[in-house]
């Protein structure tokens, strides 16, 4: 009995270590040494200074800038504490309701947009917490963009095509653009004149955007 308990007990101390030890150092090593961006939390600085991650989206609502999608966390829009979706389904009457006031909302906030909103500027995503756009939807918004940034919509456009992330491995996904990271570039290479007094320059929480 004795010796059965000392071989659990070695094996306990040996997986211990193994398991709680060794492997977390390895795989915390390994991922600071080929993955530091990522191991970090993929954090996007300006001037040095941290604004964001590239993997959680904020909000942004000024003309001047590129807008995400609505997010429907639980915990209000884009909250990474409480990520998650309104679960409604095809057949809701309020998610056909939903989606019908973001559309309008889209086409009044982008009068000089061509062709049908982007789905995915009317419908959020199952985290709520989506970084990007599609490249469709970032092209529709660049009329608004460059009329707000007083520049040739050619510019805008540049800048979308420059800003499109490629599929993982060139054919995992779809092309994509982050929102934040073409934002700040916009402000890098196009800065615009501050919004009025009393409204965040990042851009605020859009009315209605509590659920998918």
């Amino acid at each position: 009995m004795l010796k059965a308990l000392k071989n659990a007990l070695l094996s306990f101390l040996m997986l211990g270590a193994v398991c709680g030890v060794l492997y977390p150092v390895l795989v915390t090593v390994a991922a600071q040494y080929w993955f530091p961006e990522q191991a970090n939390g993929s954090l996007v600085y300006r001037n040095g200074v941290p604004v964001g991650s590239a993997l959680i989206a904020q909000d942004w609502s000024e003309a001047r800038y590129f807008h995400g999608r609505p997010s429907a966390s639980p915990g209000g829009p884009n909250n990474a504490m409480v990520s998650g979706g309104s679960n409604e389904g095809p057949a809701s009457v309020w998610l056909l309701e939903k989606v019908q006031e973001r559309a309008a909302d889209q086409r009044r906030d982008n009068p000089g947009a061509k062709g049908p909103v982007p789905q995915d500027l009317v419908t959020a995503s199952g985290s709520g917490l989506d970084p990007h756009i599609t490249v469709e939807a970032a092209l529709w918004q660049v009329q608004r963009v460059a009329r707000a940034r007083r520049v040739p919509p050619a510019k805008i456009r540049r800048l979308v095509k420059d800003c499109t992330e490629k599929p993982l491995l060139h054919f995992l996904g779809e092309k994509r653009v982050n929102v934040l990271r073409i934002n700040l570039e916009l402000d890098r290479l196009y800065p615009a004149a501050e919004p009025a007094r009393g409204k965040a320059a990042r851009g605020r929480t859009k009315r209605g955007a509590a659920r998918r």
